[in-house]
């Protein structure tokens, strides 16, 4: 099977967020399983020399952008296996940064037609085209106006994923001339509460409207969580479906992880001697005092969503229940000064990094005994499942993949502790259910062991998404 997955950052080229680690990571388990799957992503200038003197160039077009003819450059470099294609186009992507700037519009509806174009130059001719994100929203657009009955372009079958529904890529009407050349008999294909909203157009084009966790699919549906488009999903949720993201679990693996190196110790789950001391080492370096007081780990986002008010809240009863914490991070100003002022008043308990460190992240997970994730949203996340995988329990919200992923020790196959309304005192409840079940070391040890062994590989994730796409080839025979 021939899969594009058209996506606007992946690893290792670019990054901002878990697009890019889905976009390097599943191509490469579904090549794993016999398919040719290929990415295509823009040319940014951020892109290193070391891995620009892998590309090679393989064509020049031209895309059209409304009335103007924009060039575009073609490269292709492989990297683990996996063939990449980059959309190079200097005044769209020769600047310091991915998103953020003025004519984002104009650059994305740009690469949503250069992905198409770029079909009728290179040797590879996809039968499913996996779009991701407002970035590419416009491509099952554009493939559905102007290119579905073309020569060449038949029996491409379109997959769309929503990895955040928070960002739409909404404009003004005026785009629709002056930017995307779309008749303007197609414009109720884009125009929702009076705006253009890309990611609306693919929800009305897409073959298969796909998230990143079984319950972010439903939960979507939800004014709550829509963000403005239940309408447009409700509409559409026959086509729609979610799969929970995987992990690099050979990256994060406590028993090779070179990060866990002296005075951290590596372990597995049939030898654990090294969870105890990788927590030693972890309060040293951090400058709390050696404790077998629990050890809670936070590594987040200092923003809203994320559920900080929650734990704001009722941070100093947690302290007077005996928790200590480790909290790496960074973001709104209101809560960096919160965390720093509760690092000041109570140094033995508290340590903050403002920031992020991929290290001590790595750490954090293999020292601490327990990770508070209590998001208000949560599309899939990720580090709930690093967590588990070094075998430090999350306590998290049930929303989202936080649900999908971890399985309340209350009940059997417990891998952690779970809440469900978004209130600080269920939160502390569940902390404390994690407190008392950490002072039972055999129920602790079991927990800890069915936590370790939760399969997160992309391996799983892939089989799920080439189910979709076997149905979706099926729709031509």
């Amino acid at each position: 099977m021939n899969i594009l997955f058209a996506s606007s950052e992946a690893r290792p080229y670019i990054a901002s967020g878990g697009l890019a680690d889905v976009a390097g990571a599943l191509p490469l388990a579904l090549n794993a399983k016999g398919h040719d799957c290929r990415v295509v992503i823009p040319l940014y200038q951020a892109i290193s020399n070391e891995l620009r003197a892998g590309m090679t160039f393989l064509a020049s077009i031209t895309v059209d952008v409304a009335w103007r003819k924009q060039y575009c450059g073609i490269f292709t470099a492989v990297y683990e296996g996996v063939t990449y294609y980059f959309i190079d186009n200097e005044y769209y992507f020769k600047r310091d940064g991915i998103y953020g700037f003025y004519d984002d519009c104009e650059r994305f509806v740009f690469f949503s037609r250069a992905i198409l174009e770029m079909l009728r130059v290179i040797d590879f001719k996809p039968s499913i085209l996996h779009c991701n994100d407002w970035q590419t929203a416009l491509t099952p657009v554009y493939y559905q106006i102007f290119y579905k009955y073309q020569e060449g372009f038949d029996n491409i079958r379109t997959v769309f994923t929503i990895h955040n529904i928070a960002y739409q890529g909404k404009y003004g009407l005026e785009v629709i001339n002056e930017l995307m050349g779309i008749p303007m008999y197609h414009t109720n294909l884009l125009e929702y509460d009076g705006n253009v909203n890309m990611m609306k157009g693919a929800i009305e084009t897409a073959d298969k409207i796909t998230t990143v966790s079984p319950s972010y699919a439903w939960e979507i549906l939800d004014p709550w969580y829509s963000h403005g488009l239940d309408r447009a999903l409700t509409d559409k949720q026959y086509k729609l479906t979610g799969f929970l993201n995987g992990i690099d679990v050979d990256s994060y693996n406590p028993a090779t992880d070179e990060t866990l190196a002296a005075p951290y110790q590596k372990y597995s789950v049939k030898k654990l001697a090294g969870k105890k001391a990788c927590k030693k080492a972890l309060q040293a370096e951090l400058g709390l005092p050696e404790s077998d007081a629990p050890l809670v780990g936070i590594c987040t986002r200092f923003v809203a969503h994320k559920g900080i008010d929650l734990i704001r809240y009722v941070f100093e009863e947690m302290l007077r229940q005996g928790m200590r914490f480790a909290i790496l991070g960074s973001g709104e100003r209101i809560y960096e000064d919160f965390f720093r002022e509760m690092a000041w008043r109570y140094p033995e308990q508290v340590s903050v990094t403002l920031g992020f460190i991929p290290a001590l992240a790595r750490k954090i997970y293999a020292g601490c005994d327990m990770f508070l994730m209590p998001s208000q949203s949560e599309p899939c996340g990720l580090a709930q499942m690093y967590a588990m995988r070094y075998g430090t329990m999350p306590i998290v919200r049930e929303t989202g993949g936080l649900r999908d992923s971890v399985r309340d020790a209350g009940g059997e196959n417990g891998t952690g502790f779970t809440f469900k309304t978004y209130n600080a005192h269920d939160m502390l409840g569940a902390v404390c259910r994690a407190r008392d079940a950490y002072y039972d070391p055999a129920r602790w040890k079991q927990i800890m062991q069915t936590a370790m062994t939760e399969d997160f590989s992309w391996a799983n994730s892939a089989e799920l998404y080439l189910g979709l796409y076997r149905e979706l080839e099926g729709w031509g025979q």
